[in-house]
């Protein structure tokens, strides 16, 4: 990749890095303040434990933003393309120009396109590349339109253009409501999720309660409730999943 991606990469790194030192800090200061809380250090491994376990499954969804900044880039990258095209210019003008004027998450990725021309000329192949890199159902036919309607001579460009940028608004418009609505739903199963733990905390500062999860038998009800609630957990988080458009050229 080009300096503009590896610079891009480094970011995602340094943003990595952030997140562990945050992470082990938020375990850290979570086990001590109940281990002070309660006096347990049972109780306060399995506090640590929850703690973990919950931050790096979200952190794992928060993985797919990328996704979807990508298709939330699409409508703007298409205006710029017929911006550009009504202004005179060509359409590898339009789409050499998205490395400096358009969407930032997508900047990257033409960047390598216009050195990919320069480098060969080829336009089918440098777009391909494009395709390849983003692998989104929304830019795949984007891209295909594109090369189609560049070895036709895209007399029917603009229109295309147009009707495809008004699918992909509807399209995220749609998934936006849906996300919203399921967001309720959500945020009462993580609250499910998290009051008993909330309760055992309060309740571990009673010394007999203490006591009580500090013998073999505690020690494994803790276990068990992490375990569960760290199932429940993913298997709300599996059926709240909207699920992805399908890449209908990803393999051509």
């Amino acid at each position: 990749m080009r300096d503009l991606a590896f610079s891009s990469r480094e970011e995602d790194d340094s943003r990595r890095n952030r997140d562990n030192v945050v992470l082990a800090m938020l375990v850290v200061g979570t086990g001590l303040f109940a281990l002070l809380t309660s006096g347990s250090v049972y109780i306060a491994a399995a506090f640590a434990s929850f703690i973990f376990i919950f931050a790096t499954l979200a952190r794992k969804r928060s993985e797919s933003k990328e996704s979807r900044a990508i298709a939330d880039a699409c409508p703007e990258m298409i205006d710029h393309i017929i911006s550009g095209i009504q202004s005179g210019l060509s359409l590898n003008d339009c789409l050499i120009g998205l490395a400096t004027r358009g969407p930032q998450v997508l900047r990257p990725y033409f960047h390598d396109f216009r050195n990919q021309m320069s480098a060969t000329g080829n336009f089918e192949k440098s777009l391909e590349g494009v395709k390849r890199e983003l692998a989104h159902a929304s830019t795949d036919v984007l891209v295909e339109s594109l090369i189609i309607a560049k070895s036709l001579g895209g007399s029917e460009l603009l229109k295309i253009l147009r009707l495809l940028g008004n699918f992909i608004r509807e399209d995220l418009t749609l998934r936006r409501e849906i996300a919203v609505k399921q967001g309720w739903i959500k945020n009462s199963a993580h609250l499910s999720a998290g009051a008993p733990w909330i309760l055992l905390l309060l309740l571990s500062s009673q010394p007999a309660t203490a006591q009580a999860f500090s013998t073999p038998t505690g020690v494994a009800i803790l276990v068990t409730g992490l375990a569960m609630t760290a199932i429940a957990y993913i298997w709300m988080n599996h059926l709240s999943r909207m699920p992805e458009p399908h890449r209908i050229f990803g393999g051509l």
